[in-house]
């Protein structure tokens, strides 16, 4: 989960938002606006969550991540104090099994469109 999605699961960016001109989710397949529009799902389902939960979407889906197996780890990446303040806040979420068979089945429904990179950065992955 690349800093929550490169932002996307924070439940800040929608189809309607728009990257400042230097912004790399300018060029990223996933970022396209009908690729945010056909995702929406997934934000959708964590803001849900999270109202319920008087939590952020970001800190949904980190807990997601730490209900998964007791050997994964979140590692999200953040540049902003307040960030990680909120980040740190995930681990003390607790999803009942019905929010986890919630996000389990938004995913199990939904194919995530778009590639996570541009072309000419997929060839520097993994060489």
């Amino acid at each position: 989960m690349k800093k929550l999605g490169q932002g996307f699961l924070t439940g800040k960016i929608d189809a309607s938002t728009s990257f400042e001109a230097g912004d790399f989710r300018n060029v990223v397949p996933r970022f396209a606006e009908e690729n945010r529009k056909a995702n929406q799902a997934v934000t959708d389902t964590l803001q849900l969550i999270a109202d319920s939960q008087q939590a952020t979407p970001a800190q949904i889906a980190l807990a997601w991540i730490l209900a998964q197996k007791l050997w994964i780890e979140p590692i999200p990446g953040t540049t902003k104090k307040h960030r990680l303040e909120e980040n740190l806040g995930g681990a003390s979420i607790h999803l009942s099994s019905t929010d986890l068979a919630e996000i389990d089945r938004v995913f199990k429904e939904l194919t995530i469109v778009g590639n996570r990179y541009p072309e000419a950065a997929k060839k520097m992955i993994d060489r």
